[in-house]
């Protein structure tokens, strides 16, 4: 069986713990692989050796440092299809929806060649006699993130890209779910010129964490993943004195007003809500149809649709409209989910627990699910569920609709279909939840943008990708600068203040 190690200093090590975890075929259920698990001390020794290569990586020119980034996106591209196919074979994610991962990965790295431009300072010319005043973007030194199995190509790119381009050196602990394509990724950033040791990958658990939480030399942590583990790495992660992003869960809201496309609404809910088997952050989870004519007209829309979904393994084919979920463990969490909402008084208008694909039997497929009549008490509601189930939550006027997004306790995204500009541009200004689409179901944000959420979804006070990155992965230092007048004409002894 394939043992799978870390990246560390510019080649692939084996792990030094003795510890492992499983990586399975989502598909088949089998154990097709063993990752290692790092240890505190390999973590640390990682860390310092990451230290080291960051002065001179540091000091390299910004224009040298975005041509790495720029001879990336094209060893992506060029590795495009061998990427996919290891991605999916871990994660169980059909293979279009795999590059799609790579994809907004890639336009991150792409975003980073202008690099140069996002790390000019400031500079005020004659700022007192003789005065001048500029600032300076440097990098912190070592920085380190913690990614989810759900995206493992775009959320370590969104990640490493910025903090490399930065001038910092960068340590990824990605899931130990689906670890390979990460690792390969580090291969091509050697391949693309960035210099040894200013990248490590290390697999990991719980252990791994809190080695990077608690490492002083570590001076930026970025997260993605579930609230409850957002909150302990934010806290801890900033009691040790480190700068810290997290991003947590999300409960995304798609409001139809009765004026919406149905058609449309019904095809983004279908491909938002069980796209990737419903394993994203921005995923829809939560339809809000205003109006009981609008609801009923929706889901008469909605049922043939879910109905005609082709659940299977990625080698199927490219009409596969979504795979397995990661794990046994996530499908019995759905499924118990889902008993909980019936058990609660929601009507299981499509019912997928029964859903067996044969030749895989003992992979973790779950069926499409589709409820109606939920209310925001029941835990369908309130929990997020990280699978293919949309709950219908029908609500009699638009003020009703904007409050239940508005007071759910996450807010990551939310969107809304309607054909009325001034229902549209008073739910983008008045929602309190961080990423808004109008006629777009899930409007993550393009790479020079930034991503974000609200509320529980998000803690730290800058964003992904775009300018907030480079914010982030560096500080700022501002320099007066003083050359007295007269100096030519010779040497003077007195301090003279400010004009």
């Amino acid at each position: 069986m394939e043992t799978i190690g870390h990246w560390i200093n510019g080649k692939l090590v084996a792990g030094t713990s003795g510890r492992f975890a499983d990586v399975f075929n989502p598909a088949t259920g089998d154990v097709q692989a063993q990752v290692a698990l790092a240890s505190t001390s390999e973590i640390d020794t990682a860390i310092a050796d990451a230290a080291e290569a960051q002065v001179k990586w540091g000091a390299t020119n910004p224009q040298r440092r975005a041509r790495v980034m720029m001879e990336m996106v094209r060893l992506i591209n060029r590795d495009m299809d061998k990427l996919a196919e290891k991605l999916s074979s871990e994660h169980g994610k059909t293979f279009p929806d795999a590059k799609g991962d790579i994809q907004r990965g890639l336009e991150v790295i792409e975003f980073c060649i202008g690099a140069p431009h996002l790390l000019k300072g400031e500079f005020t010319d004659s700022a007192g006699p003789g005065i001048d005043m500029y600032s300076l973007r440097q990098p912190l030194g070592v920085a380190a993130g913690i990614t989810p199995f759900n995206f493992p190509a775009m959320i370590p790119l969104w990640k490493m890209g910025p903090a490399l381009a930065a001038g910092n050196a960068f340590i990824l602990k990605p899931s130990e779910r689906d670890p390979s394509v990460p690792l390969m990724l580090a291969a091509l950033f050697q391949e693309a010129g960035l210099p040894d040791g200013v990248l490590q990958v290390i697999n990991g658990d719980k252990e791994a964490v809190d080695a990077l939480l608690d490492n002083d030399t570590v001076q930026a942590i970025g997260f993605v993943g579930s609230t409850p583990i957002a909150q302990y790495i934010y806290a801890r992660g900033c009691a040790n004195g480190k700068r810290v992003q997290c991003f947590g869960g999300a409960k995304n809201h798609m409001i139809i007003m009765p004026d919406a496309d149905l058609d449309q609404a019904a095809d983004a809910l279908v491909g938002a809500g069980y796209g990737a088997a419903g394993e994203r952050c921005m995923a829809i989870s939560v339809a809000v149809p205003v109006g009981d004519a609008t609801a009923d007209a929706l889901i008469e829309k909605l049922i043939p649709r879910i109905e005609r979904l082709k659940v299977g393994p990625w080698t199927a084919g490219d009409d596969v409209d979504y795979g397995p979920v990661v794990t046994a463990a996530a499908k019995a969490n759905i499924l118990k989910l889902v008993e909980s909402g019936v058990e609660q008084g929601a009507k299981l208008v499509v019912d997928g627990r029964d859903f067996s694909l044969q030749g895989y039997e003992d992979g973790f497929f779950v069926g499409p699910h589709l409820f109606d009549h939920v209310t925001p008490d029941m835990d369908i509601y309130r929990k997020e569920i990280f699978g293919p189930v949309l709950s219908t939550v029908r609500a009699q006027s638009y003020e009703e609709a904007l409050k239940l997004a508005m007071d759910h306790e996450y807010g990551n995204g939310t969107a809304i279909y309607t054909r009325d500009g001034d229902t549209a541009r008073d739910f983008a200004n008045r929602v309190n939840v961080g990423m808004i689409g109008i006629n777009v179901p899930i409007p993550v944000p393009l790479a020079y943008h930034t991503f974000g959420g609200w509320k529980k979804s998000a803690f730290g006070d800058l964003n992904q990708h775009g300018p907030d990155a480079f914010r982030f992965y560096t500080r700022t230092k501002t320099v007066t600068a003083r050359w007295p007048s007269g100096l030519k004409e010779g040497a003077a002894f007195n301090f003279k203040a400010m004009d």
